[in-house]
């Protein structure tokens, strides 16, 4: 059993918290990870990717070949676009809908949304209003990590202790706010397709 992950995103939007969380998540559950990040500017706004290889047996590279990625966790529309090319045919991508506008030239919301509703496995959700209705816009990170757990062949409650693991040092309300955010993430994709 193997999942192959990309989390996209730009600079301050939490794509390094996911991955911690994601391999706090499968080192408890007794299985092998690898990860490799990338770092577009050195600045917040700049784009961020992070590949993510969980599996029951030893992972020999940390970086996923085009057309094999399992998931697209994006935390913003137009970056989940840049990695489709990783997505293997049957792949899922989950993004939240909220454009992070970083650029003058920043493409119209329905040209995003038409290309993400021609893939046959997607989950589109505005995650930044549901963290922002579970006490902080700062947890849409973890908003989405919830969206894309049925993806993850990691049991939920794994996924609530890498938060717990990431959060823990900040106290028991930081916590809190943060699986609460997971699990709304969680309850916004079952209502999709």
């Amino acid at each position: 059993m193997k999942t192959d992950i990309i989390l996209a995103g730009v600079g301050g939007q939490g794509i390094l918290t996911i991955a911690a969380a994601i391999g706090f998540a499968t080192l408890s559950e007794k299985m092998f990870v690898k990860q490799s990040e990338l770092h577009g500017m050195s600045q917040r706004g700049g784009a961020v990717q992070s590949h993510l290889r969980l599996s029951d047996q030893p992972v020999a590279s940390d970086l996923i070949p085009m057309g094999c990625a399992d998931l697209i966790l994006s935390v913003e529309p137009m970056e989940s676009l840049r990695y489709l090319p990783y997505l293997n045919p049957g792949g899922c991508l989950v993004t939240n809908s909220v454009p992070y506008l970083n650029i003058p030239n920043y493409p119209e919301e329905k040209t995003i949304h038409d290309a993400v509703k021609s893939l046959p496995n997607y989950i589109w959700i505005n995650a930044d209003e549901i963290a922002r209705e579970c006490g902080s816009i700062k947890s849409s990170n973890i908003v989405m990590l919830g969206a894309a757990s049925r993806f993850i062949n990691l049991p939920f409650s794994a996924l609530q202790e890498g938060v717990r693991q990431v959060f823990g040092r900040k106290g028991d309300e930081i916590v809190t706010m943060n699986l609460k955010a997971l699990e709304a993430g969680q309850q916004a994709a079952a209502l999709k397709p």
